[in-house]
């Protein structure tokens, strides 16, 4: 996963918002959130992502359009990560879909 933040084009666009308290342990969780963001780059539509754990994981897609959404949410391989995320990695998650209707902001060269 990357230490940047994400270049979206101009809006509008959308955001799936993922924010996710973990269990403890790995249980294999490194390898498939490496295997999800690099599948996820692979998905029509996508435009980034942006992600951050420190106790509270918040992971942050950008995609083009809700059909794009919708196909990411149906990949074979993501629902499996969604299954033993339920199972195996998360005590609570919450999946949000916003609109990005503007952006804005600052760069130091």
């Amino acid at each position: 996963m990357s230490d940047e933040i994400a270049k979206t084009p101009q809006p509008p666009y959308y955001a799936v918002i993922f924010s996710s308290l973990r269990t403890e342990g790995d249980d294999g969780y490194g390898a498939m959130a490496e295997r999800m963001d690099a599948l996820a780059r692979q998905q029509p539509g996508f435009l980034g992502m942006e992600s951050a754990r420190e106790g509270l994981g918040l992971t942050v897609g950008y995609f083009r359009s809700l059909e794009d959404i919708a196909a990411w949410k149906r990949n074979v391989e993501h629902a499996e990560a969604q299954r033993r995320g339920r199972a195996d990695w998360y005590t609570h998650y919450r999946v949000r879909i916003a609109k990005v209707e503007r952006e804005y902001g600052f760069e130091k060269k």
